[in-house]
């Protein structure tokens, strides 16, 4: 633990490239920024364009399967899901085979909603490569694809 610095002496924190969960969450802060900002038209955050594609995807995936698709708990899932049900987007059901389960499914407003967003979408992703270059931007989602994956999670919990 390093040493409290005094009220008085300015506080030299670790640069912070060297945590790579902290680099990792201002780049995803950075891009989620740039990407609302072409997409604020439609009136979705790219959060929320990013939910509508994962159940156009999956057609009417049950909350668990969403939520494990898109690294996320179910919780949180359920609380980004409330804005896009609220604004009629998407709907939640029981699921027929099993009570217990809720199932989601765009509406044929989360459709319409879905085509206009992606149409800013692209123009989002068209920026970040004209900017970061399309080959590094190919070989980071690969990168990052790694990250996000079951394999690295249980190598890294092995340690």
């Amino acid at each position: 633990m390093p040493d409290r610095p005094s009220p008085a002496a300015p506080f030299n924190a670790p640069d912070p490239l060297v945590c790579n969960g902290a680099a990792l969450r201002k780049a995803t802060r950075r891009v989620s920024q740039l990407y609302d900002a072409v997409l604020a038209p439609c009136g979705l955050k790219v959060s929320q364009h990013s939910i509508l594609m994962h159940i156009a995807r999956a057609g009417t995936p049950s909350m668990t399967d969403l939520a494990r698709a898109m690294v996320l708990d179910r919780s949180a899932l359920a609380h980004n899901l409330k804005p896009l049900e609220r604004d009629g987007y998407v709907q939640t059901s029981r699921d027929p085979l099993d009570g217990r389960s809720r199932r989601v499914a765009l509406t044929e407003a989360g459709w319409a909603k879905l085509a206009e967003s992606r149409r800013l979408w692209k123009e989002a992703q068209r920026r970040f490569e004209a900017a970061y270059g399309a080959e590094r931007a190919s070989a980071l989602r690969r990168s990052l694809g790694e990250i996000f994956s079951e394999e690295f999670a249980l190598a890294f919990s092995r340690g």
